[in-house]
């Protein structure tokens, strides 16, 4: 019965959150995070309960913001181990938003990982996901060479028609992922959108791959390595990290490293992706007692450089209780932005 109160209670705290949240920002597929690990369930749902202690984790990103219409995206993610189920829940609301409000989309996640211990050093998570996605579009603010009149501008009525009386599209996702781990390295695989969902506003033809949600998959590895240990606040790691994602024939690979000294952080990344050098990612972090911090910078190193030069993004993240481990979790050690 505590058990299921204390659930009862975090989901409750965590709805109202993302409520709060859906409704002060005005929010397109599969968003992207520079942060990666600082939003773990996002990156693999695998991470779920993968902390000794219940955490609420939110992330905005910023993304070209000099660009007018650019994407913006908010997310907010609570997860927690429990014993009675040898594995971690988790749930998680994302939202995004193009083109100044024209296109919107809202989620709601919920994810179970289940932990198995392999040996005495090594333990696998793997999770399943399934989300409610919501996709809407202000067909209002849409513009069309029909309402332009020369020398006057777009002043005349459209004769498009909107899609429908109702200008949402509903669908359900489904993901799933594995991470292997000791104290010294890490390693994940996680598959999103596995079903390919149709988010087609004019008709629900699936011969059109163009209304299909592909498959975007997504590997992941690093090491840790112990540079001085001691306590928390002299101890200090280096942390190479790789991810791979993939999504139809478009790829992405991301090469960086993280330094902590103490509670500080600090991390650089080079993004690659099919055909261009994307961008450099700098990061700038702080990790004290039950809160976490983060800031990164992404320049843009592609031909869209001198248009979209660069973009933001914060992370916020805190425990909900005293860093108290328990026998039964092997928490992963990973980079926590």
């Amino acid at each position: 019965m505590n058990i299921l109160f204390s659930v009862t209670n975090r989901i409750y705290i965590f709805l109202v959150l993302s409520i709060v949240l859906y409704s002060t920002q005005t929010f397109a597929q599969d968003p992207e995070f520079s942060q990666f690990y600082a939003n773990p369930i996002y990156t693999n749902p695998a991470f779920a309960g993968s902390s000794t202690v219940g955490r609420i984790v939110t992330n905005a990103r910023s993304q070209w913001p000099n660009i007018a219409g650019s994407l913006r995206t908010v997310s907010a993610s609570y997860d927690e181990h429990y014993d009675v189920i040898n594995g971690g829940i988790g749930i998680m609301a994302v939202a995004d938003e193009a083109g100044s409000g024209l296109l919107q989309s809202f989620s709601l996640k919920g994810v179970y990982s289940y932990q198995i211990v392999i040996t005495r050093h090594l333990t696998m998570r793997a999770a399943i996901e399934a989300s409610i996605n919501q996709k809407s579009i202000n067909f209002g603010k849409l513009t069309f060479s029909d309402m332009i009149v020369l020398q006057q501008g777009f002043v005349t009525a459209t004769q498009e028609k909107p899609p429908g009386l109702d200008p949402n599209v509903y669908y359900a996702n489904f993901a799933a992922g594995a991470v292997l781990y000791s104290s010294r390295f890490y390693a994940g695989f996680a598959a999103h959108n596995l079903t390919e969902p149709n988010q087609a506003f004019y008709g629900k033809s699936n011969s059109d791959p163009q209304n299909i949600i592909p498959i975007r998959y997504t590997a992941h590895a690093g090491l840790v390595i112990p540079l001085v240990q001691g306590s928390a606040k002299n101890e200090s790691n280096l942390w190479p990290n790789i991810l791979y994602m993939q999504q139809r024939q478009y790829a992405q690979l991301n090469l960086g490293v993280y330094y902590n000294k103490g509670f500080f952080v600090v991390g650089a990344y080079y993004r690659q992706t099919t055909g261009n050098s994307d961008c450099m990612i700098a990061l700038i972090g702080i990790r004290k007692d039950k809160l976490r911090i983060g800031y990164s910078y992404d320049r843009t190193f592609s031909s869209a450089r001198y248009g979209a030069p660069d973009s933001h993004e914060i992370s916020l993240a805190f425990e909900l209780r005293k860093h108290t481990p328990k026998k039964t979790i092997r928490a992963i050690k990973c980079p926590e932005f």
